[in-house]
């Protein structure tokens, strides 16, 4: 398995904090639209963010080896 530094292991931390927030702002942004296409297109955006969320999240779990 893959060791990662304390450095990587950061920036990983950033970005999954960087697709919540796009996530969570996509989602708002969608509840506000009257708009059905524009809210459609805006929750799928948000959808895709939250799969990478769930992707980041379990190799993030799956590392256990620190340097």
């Amino acid at each position: 398995m893959t060791v990662l530094t304390m450095k990587e292991l950061a920036f990983m931390e950033d970005e999954i904090r960087s697709e919540v927030i796009t996530a969570k702002t996509m989602n708002w942004c969608a509840a506000q639209c009257t708009d059905q296409e524009l809210r459609t297109t805006l929750e799928e955006i948000a959808e895709k963010h939250q799969l990478k969320i769930a992707d980041l999240s379990q190799y993030f779990n799956r590392t256990n080896n620190i340097q």
